[in-house]
């Protein structure tokens, strides 16, 4: 069992985490990157996030994007929604949803009736393409981390040492699979400033200078950049980690 991080300022929780591996105490302020001054821009006191807003661009819409990038909750939810449906569509969800329950508190979604959420995320416009399945999806990661994580997304990488670690915690997360999980491990990384060791191993080919997922996407130039990319992988039959696929007609 690893001992918790250090905190600049400790405001621990004393729940008791169902993962071994956890201590089931989290403090704020426990990454050395954090600055005070942002936390003030922001009208957040001190000591009261643990990272740093990112350099995600995905959206379009700077509300939407500020929220990925300083709320882990809804970097999960947006990955996890970024499947059959535009990037933009996927990572609005988080957005979409704070503004619908007035918050994005994991452990409030937990608690609430499976079929009442899902009939938030199916108001038009609906958060996704098929907005029951991915709503009942999104409530089974907000139970995973109440249960897990405090109901703070952060706080499942904020005493992570080790990529693989990072990794595997995010397999364990309903409907992170192999894919979507080495891309999350690659944002973290590449616009969260989150570098545990060996990172790169755990993020595989997402880890490179190819501009082949949200993971390389911070502005418009380079969301450009990243479509067209997958349009060459798709003329050349081969997926985002290079591997052949057959044609499909």
């Amino acid at each position: 069992m690893r001992s918790p991080a250090t905190a600049s300022t400790p405001t621990p929780s004393t729940r008791t985490s169902s993962d071994p591996t956890r201590t089931g105490v989290f403090r704020a302020g426990t990454y050395p990157h954090e600055t005070l001054g942002w936390r003030q821009t922001l009208g957040w006191p001190a000591g009261t996030v643990t990272r740093m807003p990112g350099t995600l661009y995905i959206t379009g819409d700077a509300t939407a994007d500020g929220l990925l990038n300083t709320d882990g909750t809804a970097l999960l939810i947006g990955m996890l929604l970024d499947q059959q449906v535009p990037m933009e569509w996927a990572f609005t969800g988080p957005a979409t949803l704070r503004d619908r329950l007035g918050h994005l508190d994991a452990s409030k979604i937990a608690a609430m009736d499976v079929e009442e959420f899902v009939a938030v995320c199916a108001v038009k416009p609906a958060i996704h393409r098929f907005p029951a399945a991915m709503g009942r999806r999104i409530h089974e990661v907000c139970t995973a981390l109440a249960d897990d994580y405090d109901g703070n997304g952060a706080n499942l990488w904020a005493e992570v040492t080790t990529g693989g670690a990072l990794y595997e915690r995010l397999r364990a997360l309903p409907g992170y699979g192999e894919e979507k999980s080495r891309i999350f491990v690659a944002i973290l990384a590449k616009t969260q400033g989150v570098t545990p060791d060996g990172w790169q191993e755990a993020a595989g080919k997402f880890s490179d200078d190819n501009p082949r997922s949200v993971a390389d996407v911070h502005d418009p130039a380079s969301l450009a950049r990243v479509r067209e990319w997958k349009k060459t992988q798709k003329a050349a039959q081969r997926d985002k980690q290079d591997r052949p696929v057959s044609a499909t007609f």
